[in-house]
């Protein structure tokens, strides 16, 4: 019993009309090792140097431990300075990491090193560049992005194992009802197949990403990321230009964002048992009947 993970397909460079046409439409993933070569982030991006522009500021921290039922999504385990922050990750290993840091609101400077590129897809939210930092051991749990975009993933400073797997698993992979996350109950990088029959056989993805390394993950991908060695991660973010996507996108919003958040207010633990539940009873069936 296993996963089926192949590799994500890796290439120095390529032409717009190839990535459009093997990718983008088909909504493949992608590791562009040389996207970053002109940028000035790919040299200039050390820990020392993020200490020295920001190391003052105060950054919410998030650790490996199971979503507490009777708070929001993402709610804080903790606040740190980030320069500390910093000296802590390069130091030792630790489960602490930082989610969707919008840097470049406090360092507007910090555009001009890198390039977004325009030239491979259009649709770029060029004022939601997020920043996301980790120590070794430290684990982003399976997710997809709430709004739906395409990401160009860059990797800074360390190593990034990262497993994915397309939309269609949703149901397989224990999504819970109105949400975009799974069931945090296996571990997606060695997962118990008897408990968790249905993750035998799902298709997906591995990719060790290294400095410099930039992932394409198209729209609606779903990603498990661990932080190999403290370091950090650039995300940049664009709309599918469908009307259809765009459409799902918004209604993804509203009914995994603010519904969901209503419900979960009100009835907490409660809602959280059932939907656990939901998760499995969906998931069995649908491996039951050999269904996505």
């Amino acid at each position: 019993m296993s996963f089926n993970l192949k590799p994500v397909d890796t290439v120095d460079t390529i032409t717009p009309e190839d990535f459009k046409k093997n990718y983008l439409k088909k909504k493949r993933p992608l590791v562009i090792k040389g996207l970053t070569k002109d940028w000035p982030a790919r040299e200039k991006w050390t820990t020392e140097y993020l200490k020295e522009i920001g190391g003052d500021l105060e950054v919410p921290l998030y650790d490996n431990s199971k979503a507490d039922p009777s708070k929001p999504i993402n709610a804080a385990t903790a606040h740190m300075k980030f320069g500390d922050y910093l000296d802590l990750i390069k130091r030792e290993p630790t489960e602490l990491r930082i989610f969707f840091f919008n840097l470049f609101k406090k360092v507007p400077s910090l555009i001009n090193d890198i390039k977004i590129p325009k030239d491979l897809m259009g649709g770029f939210i060029e004022s939601m560049p997020a920043m996301f930092f980790g120590g070794s051991n430290s684990v982003t749990f399976l997710h997809y992005d709430i709004d739906l975009p395409h990401i160009f993933h860059t990797h800074f400073g360390g190593r990034k194992h990262i497993i994915l797997f397309d939309y269609k698993w949703k149901k397989r992979l224990y999504c819970l009802p109105n949400a975009t996350y799974a069931l945090e109950d296996y571990k997606v990088d060695n997962p118990d197949f008897e408990k968790f029959p249905s993750l035998n056989g799902i298709e997906g993805y591995e990719v060790y990403l290294e400095h410099g390394d930039t992932l394409f993950m198209p729209t609606g991908m779903w990603h498990w990321m661990k932080y190999v060695d403290g370091s950090f991660s650039l995300s940049l973010r664009a709309w599918d230009q469908s009307i259809t996507r765009k459409v799902a996108s918004v209604w993804s919003l509203f009914r995994h964002g603010a519904v969901d958040s209503l419900v979960k207010m009100a009835f907490k633990e409660k809602y959280a048992h059932w939907r656990e539940k939901k998760a499995i009873q969906r998931a069995e069936n649908a491996y039951a009947k050999g269904k996505l």
